[in-house]
């Protein structure tokens, strides 16, 4: 009986064992195993000559493998991180991530070992010697020549012909309108044809129009008779007594016999009983209602034609004086119908002008087209040709209005040897002005406490701070904010207000504002400080669009 109990445990954990060993063979698959290996492809260069440094790294493909950003290769110089290789190997991948290392002094430097994160476990790689070597220059084969100049670069080619072609084409078409209907010389009308007529070419052409209607015909007597006194009164308005037209038949045949007797005219008393006697008869015709015979009629007709014609006989020739006085004011007619189309023309212009601009001060607002107008400062500087392009070291890719030159940053004689600073910027005077900076920080010497990031950004944005303050800047208000780069690279935007002088004396301020991004390690700080006019839209679009362009090419996805 107690045997067969013994023999039932041992059976139980012979079975609890292969049971164990079963499950182990059954997770094998699933054990990570990672292997990190780092490799340069030279150990010897010259000064400013890259290398690339490589690392490795085999791991099961379920693993998420973080690699070194940022300048973790001090006291080498990262110019550019390369994308990650990936090849896949059955049920693991092998991925390779290359960067670029220079170093611009000579000497032998040791790359430090690099953390590589998989499956949030760390690993570290081996440091590798390099070594960096002086170029040997040998100046018996080699001339040495003298810094060339810079060289002025051409802006690239703008759109502005098209604004050319278009402002043209409008004046062209402003040009055609104002010539065709102001300074055309248009055909005339028979009724400016006829204006231009003598006054006595004109009488008798009236007299001949009489002739081809049919009012006689039709009984229209009214018509006929109304007609025929203009004709001769409209001559004698214009040749003998300027009040013909409205004056009654007595007040101008009494007219007339003043004018003879005075001898005035050259009209005998027959001849002005003759007018006197048909436009009485057309009195009574055009109120009475009268309806003469239609022989009557035609012989009014013939006795208002020769009246006409005796009329012209009787009145004196005109006089020297009397034809330069005539000749005159037709010279006056001339320059006055002149003058009317210089100032048509003018308001012409000016009309469409303000039409012009009304239209556009109300799709684009009045400020923005006045700026347009005068070329403001700001707005040429917003609407110019922006430059993308990287400064400094590491690099810092934005997007700029103009090219940003290299600035000489004044450093301390006590740390002329310990850090490096490149700086460029742009300034539009007393408006705007934007300054890059990399500064490569010294080394922290051993046993004390390296700073931290954080600590170099609040060190470098307090000492911006009193620099703006050491140029005349007063009443500064500033708060910070964290920002973020279009490309992921997390830093500290400082922004604020204060005022500003416009002269070397001080005496002028004017509100500004001013924007300062940080970004830091342990070994470099990299900022951007931009200052401009307060309120100034075109500006506020500049600072804007400047900082949506901001990247930092060490920072890699």
């Amino acid at each position: 009986m107690n045997r067969k109990i013994k023999y039932n445990w041992l059976d139980k954990i012979k079975t609890f064992c292969l049971g164990i060993v079963a499950f182990v063979l059954l997770l094998l698959p699933f054990i990570s195993f990672s292997q990190v290996k780092a490799s340069i492809d030279s150990t010897s260069i010259k000064i400013g000559q890259q290398i690339t440094y490589k690392i490795e790294v085999e791991t099961d493909t379920v693993n998420n493998v973080v690699f070194p950003v940022g300048q973790s290769f001090m006291p080498l110089e990262m110019l550019e991180a390369y994308k990650t290789d990936t090849t896949k190997q059955n049920a693991k991948y092998k991925l390779i991530k290359k960067y670029g290392l220079t170093q611009f002094d000579s000497g032998r430097y040791v790359i430090p070992k690099q953390k590589v994160i998989i499956a949030g476990k760390q690993y570290v790689t081996d440091s590798l010697l390099v070594e960096v070597n002086n170029i040997v220059v040998d100046t018996t084969k080699q001339k040495l020549f003298d810094i060339k100049p810079m060289l002025e670069v051409e802006k690239p080619a703008s759109n502005w012909w098209i604004y050319i072609v278009i402002g043209l084409l409008l004046l062209t078409l402003i040009g055609f309108l104002i010539y065709w209907f102001v300074w055309r010389k248009k055909p005339l009308t028979e009724e400016e044809q006829i204006a231009l007529l003598p006054p006595y070419d004109r009488a008798k052409l009236a007299l001949q129009k009489l002739d081809e209607s049919n009012y006689l015909e039709f009984d229209r007597y009214k018509e006929y008779y109304s007609e025929l006194t203009l004709a001769i009164r409209k001559y004698l308005d214009e040749k003998v007594y300027d009040r013909a037209l409205e004056s009654t038949t007595d007040q101008l045949i009494a007219r007339l016999e003043i004018l003879s007797d005075g001898n005035q005219i050259e009209l005998t008393k027959s001849h002005i009983k003759k007018i006197e006697s048909v436009l009485k008869r057309a009195d009574l015709v055009k109120f009475a209602k009268s309806a003469p015979d239609v022989e009557l009629a035609k012989i009014d007709r013939t006795v208002i034609d020769e009246e006409i014609d005796n009329v012209k006989e009787a009145l004196p020739e005109p006089t020297e004086e009397e034809k330069l006085l005539n000749l005159e004011y037709k010279k006056q007619q001339e320059r006055k119908v002149y003058r009317q189309k210089i100032g048509v023309t003018i308001a012409a212009i000016v009309f469409m002008l303000g039409l012009t601009f009304a239209a556009f001060s109300y799709r684009y607002g009045f400020d923005y087209v006045v700026d347009t107008v005068f070329q403001k400062d700001t707005k040429q500087l917003l609407e110019g040709s922006w430059v993308d392009s990287d400064y400094g070291f590491p690099p810092i890719t934005i997007s700029t209005p103009e090219v940003l030159k290299r600035d000489d940053v004044p450093i301390p004689d006590d740390m002329i040897d310990k850090i490096k600073v490149s700086a460029f910027g742009y300034e539009l005077k007393n408006k705007f002005t934007i300054k890059t900076m990399s500064t490569i920080l010294p080394s922290t010497p051993e046993g004390q406490a390296a700073p931290t990031a954080e600590d170099n950004v609040l060190k470098a944005i307090e000492g911006n701070l009193k620099a703006i303050e050491a140029e005349g800047g007063r009443n500064i208000i500033s708060n910070k904010d964290k920002f973020k780069t279009p490309n992921g690279a997390e830093g500290v935007k400082t922004s604020g207000t204060f005022d500003y002088p416009t002269d070397h004396n001080k005496q002028d301020y004017v509100n500004g504002q001013f924007v300062i991004l940080s970004f830091a390690n342990k070994d470099v700080i990299q900022q951007i400080l931009i200052t401009y006019l307060k309120d100034d839209i075109y500006l506020d679009q500049v600072v804007e669009r400047i900082l949506a362009s901001v990247e930092l090419k060490q920072k890699q996805d």
